[in-house]
């Protein structure tokens, strides 16, 4: 298939740069044999006793700072404003991380941030720069919380830029496991309220941890897609987790991921025949079109980016020509879109 099988025409004005509040009040489309427009509050009545919503409790990290490098010259420190954006850490305790201008830091230079975080550049490949930071583990949480900002989505940042409220609402209310660049923003709907009613209605629950990275933003630039690669992102199963989602299939329940992060992990932790174990590591699963679910019966998931990579994974799911349609429909009613937007609950 092509990478032109996944495009479409949407207003500017449907992406969303700011949720519903409440959260639960995001309008929900439910594809289910046919279509019908609902509100995220609305899945108490929509889902069935005995199906598993699968939860990625993964925590977003204020991972962008910015900073100076001051250098020395015969006129005096010289000094350049930094843009950084934390990618992942490093198996030595470092961190990947785009550089803005990278040209303008050299290895070995240090920039300096608020709260007393400094970092010394120690290598640059593919791009990016690797990150020595002068903190470690509760030291580095600290300064890092009060420095650095919300690593917003880059079509969200080009119309504002973040602040205090987005540490609230590009944040799960089950966000545990600190390490992601990206809300996994299905999530992003639910509440504590709303959790505790899905529950009174025989619907079960699984966490598994999925970090999302900046990868998850990268577009596709080759045509043919067979030929992209995909972005690597590291996740566990646990062994909970793993028997909870057992457990459903066989007493015949559907097994949801909320989100494509945990749809991705789940079927990377699969056997062929859908079995669930224990697993982490890296995935670069690239779920296109073809693809035989595994686990899979359903997906909650936002409304995704033109010619994305999560456009080819809901037509896996769907079939390209459903998806069209879904898609179709939530422009015509005016769903809200992408990472803040609206949802869609997707039961092929």
């Amino acid at each position: 298939m092509k990478l032109s099988d996944f495009d479409f025409d949407l207003p500017d004005d449907l992406i969303a740069t700011r949720p519903a509040t409440p959260r639960t009040s995001a309008r929900l489309l439910h594809a289910e044999g046919g279509i019908r427009d609902a509100n995220v509050f609305d899945l108490p009545n929509i889902l069935r006793p005995g199906d598993l919503l699968v939860l990625n409790n993964t925590k977003v990290i204020p991972a962008r700072l910015t900073g100076q490098r001051a250098r020395e010259s015969a006129q005096g420190p010289v000094t350049a404003k930094i843009e950084v954006t934390l990618l992942s850490p490093t198996p030595t305790g470092d961190w990947t991380a785009l550089i803005k201008p990278l040209r303008k830091v050299a290895e070995g230079e240090q920039i300096s941030f608020d709260a007393g975080l400094a970092a010394t550049l120690i290598a640059k490949q593919d791009g990016q720069g690797v990150l020595s930071f002068n903190l470690s583990g509760g030291a580095f949480d600290t300064a890092l919380a009060a420095a650095g900002a919300m690593p917003l989505p880059p079509y969200i940042e080009a119309k504002r830029k973040a602040d205090a409220q987005d540490r609230v609402d590009y944040q799960t209310v089950f966000a545990k496991e600190q390490g992601a660049v990206a809300a996994p923003t299905a999530s992003l709907h639910f509440d504590q309220d709303l959790l505790a009613k899905i529950a009174a209605k025989g619907v079960d629950f699984a966490e598994v941890t999925l970090h999302v990275g900046a990868g998850t933003f990268l577009p596709v630039k080759v045509d043919d897609i067979t030929q992209h690669k995909m972005h690597a992102e590291w996740g566990a199963v646990s062994s909970e987790a793993a028997a909870r989602i057992n457990a459903t299939r066989a007493a015949g329940g559907r097994v949801i991921p909320v989100g494509t992060t945990a749809l991705r992990l789940i079927e990377s932790a699969a056997a062929t025949d859908g079995t669930m174990q224990p697993w982490q590591g890296d995935t670069d699963i690239f779920i296109t079109p073809g693809y035989q679910f595994r686990v899979t019966q359903g997906l909650m998931t936002n409304f995704h980016l033109p010619k994305s990579t999560l456009m080819m994974l809901v037509s896996a799911l769907m079939g390209a020509e459903r998806v069209r349609d879904i898609y179709a429909h939530a422009i015509a009613k005016r769903y809200r879109f992408f990472s803040y937007g609206d949802s869609s609950l997707l039961i092929p």
